[in-house]
Formats: C-alpha cells, structure tokens, sequence
C-alpha cells in the first residue's frame, strides 16, 4: 500500500465521525416532516422522505459492504444533497421559490460523482502494481462516470414524471417554438412562431387551461441545463483532479472529496 493510501485512511479514522452530528439533525428533520406530512394527508410526500431515510443510508452501506471510507466533508455534502433535493427542492418547493436552486444542486451532483468516479479509478492506480494509467485517463472516467450519474437521474426523473405524473422535469413558459409538427405540408422544415402571448389548452371535458405569457415547455429546457450544468461540476472536479495526481501534497484538499479503499 503506498504512502498516500495510508494517509488517507488515518484521516478518515480521525474526520469520520464528523458526519455523524449532521445525519443526526437531517435525518431528525426528516422524520419530522413525515410526521407532518402523514397528519397532513399527503401521503406522496410522507413517500418522499421516505425514500429520503433510505438515500441516507447509502453511505453506511458503501462503507460496510464495499469497505471504502468516505471523507467527513464529502459524506456531510451527500447528506446535505438528499435533503436539499427532496425535502427541501421537492416537498418545500424551494425549486420555485428560488431560482438557482435545481441549478446549484446539479452541478454539486456533477462535482460529487466526478469525485466518486475518480477515486473508484485512482484507489486501483494506487493499489496495483499491475496497473498504471496515466492521469488523463483516470480524469476522463471521472467526468464519464458523473455524466453518466446525470443521465441515470433524468431517467428516473422522466419516469417519475410519466408514471406517476408528477413534476420534477419543471416545466417552463417561453414566447418562442419552433416544430416541424405544425408545417401543414408535413415537411420536415419547422414553422417558427415568435411573441407568445397567451396559449389556450381545450380538454374534452370542456374545461380550458389559459397559460399566460406564452407556451408550456414540458421540460426539456431543464433536462439539458441539468445536464449542461452536471457537465460543469464534472469538469471543475476533473481539473482540479488531474493536478491532484501530478501533486498530491499541493492539491492535499482535494483528498477531502475522494472516497478511498481500506
């Protein structure tokens, strides 16, 4: 075992316990809000804290069943994620209340994954003397695997939206479309329509959805800044975990994100 390994799993001895005072506390907050939420007959969101305490388990699992040890401050930030997302993105709505929110939480999913797939290659750069991969390579897994990650929760977000018709790909009001849908020829050359002010939606039970200031998106302008913004947390942790391997003693913070074998 090299000389960093060691060193990494003495600090996650030390700085493990950290993390506990904040699973405490968020996971208190969300048995609280189940609670409410029960009493209050909303039973879809008691569902999503739910899933909320068994995210947070995760952690737990991955250091009990595949022996890796995580850092204090990035199991903390795994914590702070599930909560923000769900209880406080979904059933608190701070998605709409605050407008940066989705964006924040997507390119921290973007940085935390970079981090996760790169210790995934780098503790087998480490710790085999068959295997040396050179660091751009370790770095382009990396970015690959938190992509990938992106990807997988669109799906689910998708799925979610479809099957059991909720909202979490959020849709948006624009003024302009174009589509090749409306071409009355049926040519493959979208019309263009400019200035939305009002759209009217008639539904067969004759009721009648006025949306004001323009037309319904239904989601893809979120899915691709998602994507677009994992991309940037994915490129930032790349960056910063290329130079941690050409020195690790400079760039010794980055060992704060990196989940290690022990």
């Amino acid at each position: 075992m090299g000389k960093f390994s060691k060193k990494m799993k003495q600090k996650y001895k030390e700085t493990n316990k950290k993390s506990i005072a904040v699973y405490l506390i968020l996971r208190l907050l969300v048995v609280i809000s189940m609670i409410f939420q029960i009493l209050m007959g909303n039973l879809q969101n008691a569902m999503m804290c739910i899933l909320s305490l068994l995210l947070f388990t995760i952690p737990t699992i991955v250091t009990e069943k595949l022996k890796i040890g995580l850092p204090s401050l990035l199991e903390a930030l795994i914590y702070l994620f599930i909560f923000s997302s769900t209880i406080l993105g979904e059933i608190n709505n701070f998605y709409g209340i605050i407008p940066f929110w989705d964006t924040l939480l997507h390119t921290l999913n973007g940085f935390l994954c970079a981090g996760i797939g790169f210790s995934l290659v780098d503790i087998l750069n480490e710790n085999s003397e068959k295997v040396s991969l050179s660091p751009i390579y370790v770095v382009i897994v990396a970015f690959c695997f938190s992509m990938t990650i992106g990807i997988l929760w669109e799906f689910f977000e998708f799925t979610a939206d479809n099957v059991f018709k909720t909202d979490m790909q959020k849709d948006r009001i624009v003024q302009n479309i174009s589509s090749v849908e409306l071409n009355p020829n049926e040519e493959n050359v979208p019309i263009k329509i400019n200035d939305i002010e009002k759209t009217q939606i008639y539904s067969k039970d004759g009721t009648i959805t006025i949306i004001d200031n323009g037309y319904l998106d239904i989601g893809i302008i979120d899915t691709m800044k998602d994507l677009f913004v994992n991309f940037i947390g994915a490129v930032i942790f790349s960056i910063i975990g290329f130079l941690h391997i050409k020195n690790r003693e400079k760039y010794k913070f980055t060992e704060n994100f990196i989940p290690i074998k022990y």
